[in-house]
């Protein structure tokens, strides 16, 4: 696995194992978020389906913010650190 991928892997596990879940009164009911993450968040009908949802979210969040060059924050000792020559310019 090419370094950077493996860390934003390394990225993407730190992120869910910092989330939260809690049953909400809703269609689907179990809500899960990651704090550090501002705007992440998801929901689903099981607690499974909660955290495959949750986690789309923090892949798209991730790759919307690399995209963006907008700040990524640490999650324990990981740093998305992005070289610049893998960065794709529109």
């Amino acid at each position: 696995i090419p370094e950077v991928l493996f860390m934003l892997l390394k990225y993407i596990q730190a992120a869910m194992d910092s989330a939260t879940y809690e049953i909400i009164d809703d269609e689907e009911p179990y809500y899960g978020e990651i704090s550090a993450l501002q705007g992440v968040w998801a929901n689903g009908r099981t607690l499974e389906e909660c955290r495959r949802n949750l986690t789309e979210v923090v892949e798209a969040w991730l790759l919307l913010s690399i995209a963006q060059h907008l700040p990524i924050p640490k999650l324990g000792e990981i740093q998305v650190m992005i070289p610049e020559e893998n960065v794709v310019h529109g």
